[in-house]
C-alpha cells in the first residue's frame, strides 16, 4: 500500500482533521502556479468532496471523489527539535517521553502532499490513478519527497491493479518536466494528446443544450 515510515519520512493518508493544512498546501501550490485567485476550496468544500480513512467504512475510506497522502518528516536523533522548535531527550520515565514525543509529532509540519483521484482506460480495461495535485514545500525540495509521493502512488496503483498513473503539468515549469521526465520517475510527455476542458458558465450552458433551453 502507500502508506510508509521510514527513517527520513512518513506517508501516510489524509484524515478529515487534516483538511486546514490541505487548504494551505492547495493555496501554496496554486500561489506557486500564480493563480491564487482562482483556488474556490474551502475547509467545508474539502471535508464534503474528500475520502478519508474509516475502518467501518466499505473499503475503508468514506465516500468521496479523491485521496490525500501526506508526507512528514521523521526526526531519527534521541535528542530532536521540531520546525517549530519543540525538543525532546531521552528518559528513564516512559510516561514522560510518550507524553514529549506526542507533543513534537503534533508540531511536527506537513511537508507536503499527493492528491489523487480514480480514473479508468478502455484499452487497458483497468483503473488508473490521476494526480490532480503534487506539492512539496519550499524547505523541503531537494530531500527526495516529491519522489517519495510518486513512489507510493505506484505502489497503490500496483496493489489495485492499475495500469497508468496520469498526471498534468505547466509547460513553463521546466524543473517539473525534468525531475519527472528523469530517472527516479520516468514519466513521458504525451505531446499528442490536447487537454480540453469546459467549466463555469461554460458548463451550465452546454447542460442546458442537452435540454433544449438554448
Amino acid at each position: 500500500m502507500a502508506e510508509i515510515n521510514t527513517s527520513s519520512y512518513t506517508i501516510r493518508y489524509a484524515t478529515s482533521a487534516d483538511v486546514p493544512v490541505i487548504l494551505q498546501l492547495i493555496q501554496e501550490l496554486a500561489s506557486y502556479e500564480k493563480a491564487l485567485h482562482e483556488v474556490l476550496a474551502t475547509e467545508q468544500s474539502l471535508r464534503a468532496t474528500l475520502s478519508f480513512p474509516e475502518a467501518s467504512a466499505p473499503g475503508g475510506f468514506t465516500r468521496g471523489y479523491a485521496k490525500t497522502l501526506l508526507i512528514l518528516p521523521n526526526n531519527t536523533s534521541s535528542t530532536s527539535t521540531s520546525s517549530e522548535g519543540v525538543a525532546s531527550s531521552s528518559t528513564n520515565n516512559a510516561g514522560a517521553t510518550a507524553a514529549a514525543e506526542d507533543k513534537v509529532e503534533d508540531k511536527v509540519e506537513v511537508a507536503g502532499m499527493a492528491l489523487f483521484f480514480h480514473n479508468y482506460s478502455t484499452w487497458t480495461s483497468a483503473p488508473g490513478i490521476y494526480l490532480e495535485d503534487l506539492f512539496v514545500r519550499p524547505a523541503y525540495r531537494g530531500t527526495g519527497f516529491g519522489g517519495a509521493l510518486i513512489q507510493a502512488l505506484a505502489r497503490e496503483c500496483v496493489s489495485l491493479g492499475c495500469k497508468r498513473l496520469d498526471w498534468s503539468v505547466l509547460k513553463w515549469n521546466e524543473p517539473s518536466i525534468k525531475f519527472y521526465e528523469g530517472g527516479n520517475i520516468g514519466a513521458k510527455r504525451m505531446d499528442e494528446w490536447m487537454g480540453m476542458r469546459v467549466d463555469g458558465e461554460r458548463l451550465e450552458d452546454l447542460a442546458r443544450k442537452g435540454l433544449g433551453e438554448a
